[in-house]
């Protein structure tokens, strides 16, 4: 025997097969792991460190702590509820950071804590869920500014100091006659300063944070409007508020997507998309279907039979019968005039074939309607006759 008849002959893939099956799959997780990067990257300068004075980031607010240090005015982080409420006094100023986060119960109790205290409340960009809780009487308008930069157009001695700052954004309304209304877009204020109706405390709204910030601080007026809001008092509060403070406790009222931060969200669009792709993928078609020719012609008579036998070999006489009845009902329907959705229905099929041989259809119904035979002789003979009824028909 020569040496390639001896050769063994290997089935297994070669590595460009490989390649060729597992392309789409690398593709997809490649695409996959670049847009979860530059999502990341996108959204991080955006997140970390956002409104925090311990942070240098362009969106933290360090440079101005550095600046109201510098002008005696210290600044005290605090993540809870119950250290934003016991610092409230008549010497300080409480800066609420992110007031959406905290829930209808913290609202409530600091509120009652800053209200009658005589000091201030700054609170950043609030909207509809916070801002009737911390300032009664203001309400936010459902359409944003779109200018950031505005002129005051108000007597409060701040905001004419300060001139045009970037405080565009949520707008506001007021029903407090006392209230002081800057820096208007399309006739609506971006900052209400609301008076106490006892002492000399106070309460501003912001509508944008951007005058905080460490890349918008040396623009416009905002750094002289953010150092005199927030240094008029001795002592300066910055509460971030956080998702672990347990005075939360009607967080049963949001549902479980409130829950989620944005990323997850992201993750799972994400997820739903390389799964659609998988599936096109996997469910493309490889071309027009080959049709096989069988290599044995199998005759009609000879499929016939084998299922004969599978019935007899099954005792399967009900099915047989019924098997019989239903070919010669549907054999006769057209020949006597009935519908072929109508060929098995007993109502229908029964007295058109009554009308045919002028007979009674009582006669008919146990041969094409009725129960199966009880042995294999009776099963012959109910073939029989219903051959010698569908050749009567025929010939009649």
């Amino acid at each position: 025997m020569t040496e390639a008849a001896l050769a063994p002959t290997s089935s297994s893939p070669t590595a460009r097969q490989v390649w060729t099956r597992t392309r789409g799959v690398v593709l997809a997780l490649v695409l996959l792991l670049v847009a979860a990067v530059a999502i990341a990257a996108v959204r991080s300068d955006a997140r970390h460190g956002r409104l925090d004075p311990r942070s240098a980031d362009p969106a933290g607010s360090k440079a101005l702590a550095q600046l109201l240090a510098d002008q005696g005015v210290p600044t005290r982080v605090v993540t809870t509820l119950g250290e934003a409420r016991s610092a409230a006094g008549p010497d300080t100023t409480l800066l609420i950071a992110a007031p959406d986060l905290l829930t209808r119960r913290q609202q409530t109790l600091l509120h009652s804590a800053t209200e009658h205290s005589g000091g201030r409340t700054v609170l950043v960009s609030p909207g509809t869920p916070s801002v009737a809780g911390l300032a009664p009487g203001v309400t936010a308008d459902p359409a944003v500014s779109f200018d950031s930069t505005l002129a005051p157009r108000c007597a409060l001695p701040a905001a004419l100091r300060a001139g045009s700052a970037d405080t565009g954004g949520i707008r506001y309304t007021t029903t407090d006659p006392d209230a002081d209304t800057c820096y208007p877009s399309d006739g609506l204020p971006t900052l209400v300063r609301v008076p106490a109706h006892s002492g000399r405390g106070d309460t501003v709204v912001l509508g944008a944070p951007d005058i905080l910030s460490n890349d918008r601080l040396d623009e416009q007026g905002n750094a002289s409007l953010a150092l005199q809001l927030l240094g008029s008092r001795t002592h300066l509060v910055w509460y971030l508020p956080s998702l672990s403070d347990d005075s939360a406790g009607d967080t049963g009222r949001r549902s479980f997507f409130d829950l989620l931060p944005s990323g997850w969200l992201w993750g799972t669009l994400q997820l739903f998309i390389a799964a659609v792709l998988a599936a096109l993928w996997r469910a493309r078609r490889m071309g027009p279907l080959v049709p096989e020719r069988l290599p044995v012609a199998i005759r009609a008579s000879e499929t016939a039979e084998g299922r004969a036998r599978l019935y007899r070999k099954a005792s399967a006489r009900d099915r047989a019968a019924t098997a019989l009845r239903s070919a010669t009902r549907t054999r006769l329907a057209p020949l006597i005039g009935v519908p072929p959705a109508q060929a098995h229905a007993p109502e229908t099929l029964l007295p058109a074939l009554a009308a045919r041989f002028h007979g009674d259809t009582q006669a008919l119904l146990p041969l094409l309607f009725g129960p199966p035979p009880r042995d294999d002789a009776a099963l012959v003979s109910l073939a029989d006759q219903l051959d010698a009824l569908e050749r009567e028909v025929r010939i009649s």
